[in-house]
């Protein structure tokens, strides 16, 4: 898959963080509480998580700039989840200004980077770079803005996200599967080596939110050997595979 070029991934990340204000705006008060489009979670939690990984994505961007490296999040991810305990506690101006914040931070981190500072290491599930983080900010923004069902939506999903999604979360295919994923209007591509086929067919921005574990806003079918089957399972998605910031 064509990687973007630091360029366009840094507009696309700007990009986002402007959909993501939109979308916190949008929000009623009276909502905060409520359950979100993500099982378990309400809007203040997603909010208060949108804010800290935002907040720890710049200042390893930042950190990295200088040389350093510092830890993802303080007190690792039970500090993490702590705080958006607290976090989802404060009113909803104050959340929301808060979002913002960490908005504009991630963006400003992102534009200070020079351009042979992309490569530079971070603490970022281990040893990623600067662009994983950058990477995982266009993730974080995009995907929580959508999932907070105002004004953001997954048809919003630009083919370039939808494509780093496929290359991204292809570890979340089994070992023994082997999906063609058939986007509808769309080249078809192939996740996965195992010996049981699927053909999954669905919109582009359908079948990116189906590896992402949300539901699709369309239908997302499974074939195999010409039958119809159940989607097949997967994996966690890859921080759970691995370190988690």
């Amino acid at each position: 898959m064509t990687q973007p070029t630091t360029a366009s991934l840094a507009t696309a990340v700007h990009d986002a963080t402007a959909q993501a204000r939109t979308a916190v705006d949008a929000l009623a008060p009276e909502a905060y509480h409520a359950p979100s489009t993500l099982p378990g979670w309400s809007h203040a939690q997603l909010l208060a998580h949108l804010d800290g990984v935002t907040r720890a994505l710049a200042r390893q961007i930042t950190y990295a700039g200088r040389g350093e490296r510092i830890d993802f999040y303080d007190g690792g991810f039970e500090g993490r989840n702590e705080r958006i305990e607290l976090g989802a506690l404060q009113q909803p101006a104050a959340l929301a200004a808060r979002v913002r914040e960490g908005l504009d931070l991630i963006d400003g981190a992102i534009t200070g980077i020079p351009a042979d500072g992309w490569d530079a290491t971070t603490s970022f599930r281990g040893e990623g770079t600067v662009a994983d983080c950058v990477k995982a900010a266009w993730r974080e923004v995009l995907i929580h803005a959508t999932d907070l069902d105002t004004t953001v939506s997954l048809a919003d999903w630009p083919t370039e996200f939808s494509a780093h999604l496929f290359d991204f979360l292809s570890l979340r295919v089994p070992s023994e599967a082997r999906l063609m994923l058939q986007p509808t209007g769309r080249q078809p591509l192939t996740l996965g080596e195992g010996p049981t086929g699927y053909v999954v067919t669905g919109m582009e921005f359908d079948l990116a939110a189906w590896l992402a574990g949300r539901e699709p806003s369309g239908p997302v079918r499974a074939t195999a050997a010409a039958d119809g089957v159940d989607l097949p399972q997967l994996l966690p998605w890859p921080s759970g595979l691995a370190t988690a910031p």
